[in-house]
């Protein structure tokens, strides 16, 4: 499988994320589904939050809208090709074997 790159995200949209979790009444896995990220990255930031480590660091790098339009079309490009895979597979499958009561 291909591996996605790794993400940036600002400090803004962190806090966002973990205040729809905390404060939105929205479960993990609806905001990372929302928001195209993994439910555990989630989970880290939400922690770290709790801790009081879930900080702004200066100098680190911020995604522009395109970076992150960029991102989310590289990991749903990294899904189809991996149902197409599997629906290759199938189809080779399926056209090897004759299914029951086709024959006469």
């Amino acid at each position: 499988m291909e591996r996605l790159p790794r993400s940036f995200y600002t400090h803004a949209f962190k806090e966002e994320a973990v205040s729809l979790v905390l404060n939105g009444g929205l479960s993990v896995a609806e905001v990372s589904r929302q928001l195209s990220l993994s439910e555990q990255t989630l989970r880290n930031w939400i922690k770290k939050h709790k801790e009081g480590s879930l900080k702004d660091k200066s100098g680190s790098r911020t995604v522009t809208e395109l970076e992150a339009e960029v991102s989310r079309l590289k990991k749903e490009l990294s899904q189809v090709r991996l149902e197409r895979e599997i629906l290759k597979k199938a189809m080779a499958y399926l056209a090897q074997e004759p299914q029951k009561g086709t024959h006469k």
